[in-house]
Parts: C-alpha cells; sequence; structure tokens
C-alpha cells in the first residue's frame, strides 16, 4: 500500500457513494474503484502528469476519464460533503482576500503605488 492510498476506514466511508454502488450496473464491468480512486489522489497530490501514473494504478486514461465523469455527476461534492459532515472542524478556511501580504509577496517594485483610474470629484 503507498502512502497515498486509501485506508479501509476511509474506503468504507467513500465507497457507498460512488455510482454503481447500489448494485445497479449498467454496461462493461468497471476496473476496481477503489484503484482508480487510488489513482486519482495520487495525481491530486503529487500534481504529476495523468500520463506519469504509476503502473500499479492501471492506465491513466481510465483515471482521468472516471475523474471527469464523477465530477460531471456530483460524485466528489457528495463525497467532500460526505467527509465533511463526519469532520467539522476541518471546515476552518482563511479567505486569502482578507489576509494582507507585504508588498514585496507578490513581487511588486518598492515605491510603486497603485492607484484608481478614476479619482471621484466632490462637488
Amino acid at each position: 500500500m503507498s502512502r497515498f492510498d486509501l485506508s479501509e476506514a476511509e474506503w468504507r466511508i467513500i465507497e457507498p457513494l460512488l455510482p454503481g454502488a447500489d448494485g445497479r450496473r449498467v454496461g462493461r464491468p468497471r476496473r476496481d474503484d477503489r484503484r482508480v480512486l487510488n489513482a486519482i489522489f495520487f495525481v491530486l497530490r503529487t500534481g504529476t502528469p495523468w500520463r506519469d501514473l504509476p503502473e500499479r494504478y492501471g492506465p491513466h486514461t481510465t483515471a482521468y476519464n472516471r475523474f471527469n465523469r464523477w465530477a460531471k455527476r456530483g460524485v466528489w461534492l457528495s463525497i467532500f460533503e460526505a467527509l465533511a459532515a463526519r469532520s467539522p472542524g476541518s471546515l476552518a478556511l482563511i479567505d486569502s482576500s482578507i489576509v494582507r501580504a507585504h508588498q514585496h509577496a507578490a513581487g511588486g517594485k518598492k515605491g510603486v503605488r497603485i492607484t484608481p483610474s478614476v479619482v471621484p470629484v466632490a462637488d
């Protein structure tokens, strides 16, 4: 098991949320959902291109196509909501629009000021 692979506890949460989990299967038999999920998470966590997916995860096209199809069907949203419901404390986020950054953080030159293109005139 790779460090990016799903644990048994994680798999038990996610498995019922996947298409076909209710027993209704249409079309060709699919590749192992858990292996495909592990492949998708590997790509998302490492940032590696789909084509460079290790062979142990199967064909990269399968993982890529499944990722896109599930995104269009809202499967990822339901997985996120299920995981968030189990860990409500993990939803604390910092909005970057309210966090001030140092003037050099964005690579701006010192002394350069951004001014509005239209200056309001008082009557």
